[in-house]
């Protein structure tokens, strides 16, 4: 069985060669382990560190948004032939040791989807981040009719039946929001997972916040809009 990483980057050349080399090398049911960058469109030297240590690195030559960067490396997962996909993030946020636990609802046939939650132990979590994600909850259960704890999370494992029905239209963060739609359209079975989150000060500043919710307010629209058609 083989999974693929994919970890969309966007200037994370001081952090990238990091999380690259926290990946585990083995894991139970897997055969084969590749890990895909995807630099965003960086202006600093992600592509270049990322390179050294990645099986794969993707390149927009401009910035297009974390949707799109993930986008890309399903893609490039798929036709790589990946039996299980896991997404995370690129600054640190994200342990190479919570992998395991989240594959293996899918190596065993009990999820197609699986997300890595935060909010089952916040400790340590920035107020602002703990609000912003609570309201993200709200918006996206309101647009796709599905609870979960941490909405938001990049962190997350796909099966390749799941990879091979959902449609990834999202450009930003409103990404996290559509695969969560994209579970209930195609009927996938969806277990949450806890994660651990790694807290820098460097970490705290990346990501979504509450002044987000407005723009993924209204590209959630044009979404469900999309989809409908």
């Amino acid at each position: 069985m083989k999974l693929a990483i994919v970890i969309p980057a966007f200037n994370e050349a001081g952090m990238i060669d990091k999380v690259i080399a926290s990946l585990p090398r083995k894991l139970p049911k897997i055969n084969e382990i590749i890990s895909i960058v995807v630099d965003d469109g960086s202006s600093d030297d992600t592509y270049r560190v990322a390179s050294r240590r990645a099986d794969y690195v993707l390149r927009n030559i401009i910035n297009m948004g974390v949707g799109s960067a993930t986008r890309l490396g399903i893609e490039a997962a798929k036709k790589l032939d990946a039996d299980i996909v896991l997404t995370m993030d690129a600054d640190g946020q994200h342990s190479g040791a919570d992998i395991g636990n989240l594959i293996a609802p899918i190596a065993t046939k009990k999820a197609d989807i699986t997300l890595g939650t935060r909010m089952l132990n916040s400790k340590g979590m920035p107020f602002v981040k703990v609000f912003g994600n609570w309201m993200m909850n709200i918006l996206t259960f309101l647009f796709f009719h599905i609870q979960v704890t941490d909405s938001q999370s990049g962190m997350k494992a796909f099966s390749k039946e799941a990879i091979n029905k959902i449609r990834i239209d999202s450009i930003s963060y409103e990404v996290c929001s559509e695969i969560i739609g994209e579970v209930r359209r195609h009927k996938l079975k969806f277990q949450e997972v806890p994660i651990k989150t790694v807290y820098t000060e460097y970490s705290k500043g990346k990501g979504q916040n509450v002044f987000n919710a407005a723009d993924i307010f209204t590209r959630l629209i044009s979404l469900k809009i999309g989809k409908r058609r």
